[in-house]
């Protein structure tokens, strides 16, 4: 990543953001000045930055990762030639102290110096295919009214076991929960559809649902991960962004704890990858094999699961960098028995 001479922090929330544009860590060139989370705001931002004639390729505009409120500031800026950052708010407010004001302009400047501190370790922000965009929503979408059925479910298991309950309510929860499956439905075929309208894109994921517990909704999102399979993501990177993978903690000789993968990540794939492990321990031999010869080593299971969906990650992460269906018989050769042959 290159290094920047000027950046821009910018703080961001549903109807408005704060600006602070800084040289050094600490020497604030201007700032900090609000503009509306509108494109009206937008244009204003525009010219202020214009006001400043500093050189397009030597500045950073950085922002917090605040869900669809930044996205279209994004977009803007993108659009203008802008090279744009959108760091995780934990990454940044661990660089500084955690005394100190808490406000809109002083988390500007901490955005500020943050992109000037760490521009070589900065990621640029770019927009992902708008086809992968509308699958996105789509999986959101449709994760939002899972969740809404369960919760239906719920209620109505409870109240079909109460002595003394209501038809209408009852009924009413049955018309919920069927208009859910429909919709839940007609956004999985949306899905497939927009799938088969690229051609490219559907025999990559025809060959994913190939592999063993693979089917469309794990696929679709490990589309959307790779942006639509176009960035390479090694499957370690994957398990990395997904704390799927075991961390070490240990300091010299009086602390130290089993590796363990983090309790948090995107919870959709996660839940999908457990899923997709529960599945091919039972029904694959050759998955089957391995989780019971990991359990007789004495292996807890929630380990040897996560072992498994690691092992099913690196094996979709080969589908898509060989652009080949899965073989159930491919044995693997260690590259020091090819040298010696």
């Amino acid at each position: 990543m290159k290094q920047y001479e000027f950046s821009c922090g910018i703080d961001i929330s549903s109807q408005d953001f704060t600006v602070t544009m800084s040289k050094n860590p600490g020497k604030v060139l201007s700032g900090p000045s609000m503009f509306g989370n509108n494109l009206a705001g937008f244009e204003e931002f525009k010219l202020w930055i214009k006001e400043h004639n500093l050189p397009s390729k030597q500045l950073i505009l950085c922002m917090e990762a605040t869900g669809v409120y930044g996205e279209a500031l994004c977009y803007f800026l993108h659009n203008l030639g802008y090279s744009v950052a959108v760091e995780a708010p934990l990454k940044v407010k661990r660089a500084f102290q955690p005394d100190g004001h808490k406000t809109d302009a002083v988390d500007s400047l901490q955005i500020a110096e943050y992109a000037i501190r760490f521009s070589d370790e900065l990621k640029l922000w770019s927009p992902r295919e708008e086809i992968v965009e509308q699958i996105k929503s789509l999986l959101s979408t449709r994760e939002q009214l899972v969740k809404q059925r369960t919760a239906s479910k719920n209620i109505l298991k409870a109240l079909e076991r109460k002595v003394i309950s209501s038809k209408i309510a009852m009924r009413s929860l049955h018309k919920v929960i069927k208009n859910l499956d429909n919709e839940i439905l007609n956004l999985e075929k949306e899905i497939e559809k927009l799938i088969k309208s690229q051609p490219p894109l559907q025999q990559t994921m025809s060959d994913l649902k190939s592999a063993p517990g693979t089917a469309m909704l794990l696929a679709a999102n490990l589309l959307t991960i790779t942006n639509g399979f176009t960035h390479t993501m090694t499957a370690r990177q994957i398990a990395s962004y997904l704390k799927i993978c075991p961390y070490r903690h240990e300091s010299g000789l009086s602390i130290y704890k089993s590796p363990r993968s983090k309790k948090y990540g995107p919870s959709t794939m996660r839940k999908l990858l457990h899923l997709a492990a529960r599945s091919v321990v039972t029904h694959d031999r050759n998955f089957r094999k391995y989780y019971l010869r990991k359990l007789e080593e004495g292996k807890p299971k929630k380990v040897v699961l996560n072992n498994v969906a690691n092992k099913l990650l690196k094996v979709l992460c080969a589908i898509i960098r060989d652009q080949t269906p899965y073989n159930d018989n491919y044995k693997s050769i260690n590259p020091i028995f090819l040298n010696n042959a």
